[in-house]
């Protein structure tokens, strides 16, 4: 039987009033530590902040110096986190919240089934 595992749900969301659409969810992804979700968000802030205004780039860095640990051991105690930048009418949102995760199979090529090679691509000579 498998087990559940202590880990983070981590969101990435985006929202712009100059867009008809809702909400629209930019990537996703789980963690096994608190640590490895503040650095999932963290390495997309440093990839965003050259282009933010300054104002929002300061609080990009701030959150980066020193809301990442705040942040951090938030998600140590079982709280959920946000972080948000709003800059040229776009705002950007980062949620991790600790789940459990379920561990899914360990697929391998003799563990699949046989229909599962029907498809499979053949070499050209």
């Amino acid at each position: 039987m498998t087990h559940p595992i202590p880990g983070f749900w981590c969101e990435c969301w985006t929202d712009s009033p100059s867009c008809t659409e809702r909400p629209a969810l930019l990537a996703s992804i789980e963690t096994y530590s608190a640590p490895q979700a503040g650095r999932w968000i963290a390495v997309a802030l440093r990839t965003l902040v050259s282009g933010l205004e300054p104002a929002a780039a300061a609080e990009a860095w701030d959150w980066l110096h020193e809301g990442r640990t705040t942040t951090i051991k938030a998600l140590h105690s079982g709280e959920p986190c946000t972080v948000s930048i709003n800059s040229h009418g776009t705002q950007v949102t980062w949620t991790a919240r600790p789940v459990l995760l379920l561990p899914l199979a360990h697929r391998q090529n003799t563990n699949l089934p046989h229909c599962a090679w029907i498809f499979r691509p053949t070499t050209a000579d």
